[in-house]
């Protein structure tokens, strides 16, 4: 009971978002070999994963609906001292509600990726490749991807990233042994090609998964146990939903956003879709640091504002916002100065490299507006402000992003430049506007608790 009942919002911002920030490294590092080994096998196989990598996400996504509404209520909750047995009504009612959603989209990607992929204009190679990886990792691997993704949720609430951290290293070291194993063929095995790759992503989930299980049983403190789990309130439901369902609102709204970009691109030709995954892998250890200061950002404010403290969120969260900008902007120079080397790991093709370079200096304009959006939203999301940064980017992705992205890129000639000219407004624009929002204090009359 002590423990359950210490102070979490006094655990520093260094603590909780360097587990984070090396999770998000490791994942992406994983994702980035994943890519370079691929690109050594096909380059159509690497457009087939890049482009169902988005609905993988979007996936994800779905789940984050449970996950993240379970961590707001968890860590306001925690910041207000409420029992264990509220506490555990809240992760019992997200598992039961993640059970019957993978069960649903288990289902749904089976019987429906090869319609999906008819909606696209794509080569024969890069269409089967698609429909092998998405079915294998999006679809029979989909139970663990979504029990993995709300352990973690749980045990950050806690202040436990270090140990989502560790399941994550080992499941990434597992990632890479399988997929050098699919495509080498070492030690005489024969070449799986893209269903290896995908298998290989699955059998790391299961392991990440339990691992998760393991470190929740072992920390006593965290209030989690599916006895009694037919009788929880339906209240609880109703308070993860309520906040779950417009949170992941807004990152649904960009990943679907994301999928129309992506389905226009795929009219501009394999050498634009590689180009796009390829510039995609470099800047995602950009913004790795933003992203994990984002999420820790979330959780501290839930803590703050749970423990009647908004005062001082308010003030932190302007700091944690410069040392997220100010990082995105040092590694998107690193990365521009080191930006021929880096597209040559990926690929000998010039037309290529020369899109990834140019891309590549179009996306500082991409990650300082990015920069914002991850601390404020986080920030508004962790405190129960949820519809305003929904709504908005709603309408900033499907008006700037994908509306911008088409007349820029299609009508007006400028293909694959012309999308990243308004992903950046998207980001830009939207990350100012939270910031006002997040300054306006009105985030402080959504408070859960």
């Amino acid at each position: 009971m002590k423990q359950q009942n210490k102070n979490r919002g006094s655990l520093s911002m260094p603590a909780l978002t360097f587990p984070l920030a090396m999770e998000t490294l490791f994942r992406i590092l994983v994702s980035s070999i994943d890519t370079v080994m691929l690109s050594s096998y096909s380059n159509q196989a690497v457009a087939a994963v890049g482009m169902t990598s988005q609905y993988i996400f979007f996936l994800n996504l779905v789940f984050s609906v449970i996950g993240t509404g379970c961590s707001i209520v968890l860590a306001q909750y925690l910041g207000a001292k409420k029992s264990r047995e509220e506490l555990n009504h809240i992760a019992q009612a997200s598992v039961v509600m993640v059970f019957g959603i993978a069960l649903l989209l288990t289902a749904l990607v089976i019987f429906g990726t090869a319609p999906l992929l008819s909606c696209y204009t794509l080569e024969a190679e890069v269409r089967d490749f698609a429909w092998q990886y998405f079915v294998i990792y999006g679809g029979i691997c989909c139970f663990f991807n979504a029990f993995n993704l709300l352990q973690g949720a749980i045990l950050r609430s806690y202040g436990y990233s270090g140990e989502v951290m560790a399941a994550s290293l080992v499941a990434n070291l597992i990632n890479v042994a399988g997929n050098a194993l699919s495509l080498y063929g070492w030690f005489g095995l024969p070449v799986l090609g893209v269903p290896g790759v995908a298998w290989s992503s699955g059998i790391a989930m299961i392991v990440s998964c339990i691992m998760c299980a393991v470190f929740i049983k072992r920390r006593k403190d965290i209030a989690f146990s599916l006895r009694g789990i037919n009788r929880v309130p339906s209240q609880s439901f109703r308070l993860i939903l309520s906040v779950g369902v417009p949170t992941a609102g807004e990152s649904l709204s960009y990943n679907t956003s994301q999928i129309a970009v992506m389905a226009m691109l795929s009219t501009l030709g394999t050498y634009a879709m590689s180009a796009q995954v390829y510039t995609q892998t470099i800047v995602r250890f950009v913004f790795a640091i933003g992203l994990a200061m984002g999420n820790a950002t979330q959780i501290k404010t839930g803590y703050y504002v749970g423990a009647h403290e908004s005062d001082t969120a308010y003030r932190k969260v302007f700091r944690y916002q410069l040392v997220a900008t100010g990082c995105s902007m040092f590694l998107i120079a690193v990365a521009n100065v080191f930006k021929e080397p880096l597209a040559g790991l990926f690929t000998d093709i010039e037309e290529v490299q020369k899109l990834v370079c140019t891309l590549l200096l179009f996306s500082t304009y991409i990650e300082f507006g990015r920069s914002l959006n991850l601390i404020y939203i986080g920030a508004l999301k962790g405190a129960g402000d949820i519809r305003f940064p929904v709504l908005y980017g709603i309408c900033s992705n499907w008006g700037i992003m994908v509306l911008g992205g088409y007349l820029l890129g299609i009508k007006l000639g400028l293909g694959i430049l012309g999308f990243w000219l308004s992903i950046g407004t998207d980001e830009t624009t939207r990350g100012i506007v939270m910031f006002f929002r997040w300054r306006s204090k009105r985030w402080q009359r959504h408070a859960l608790v």
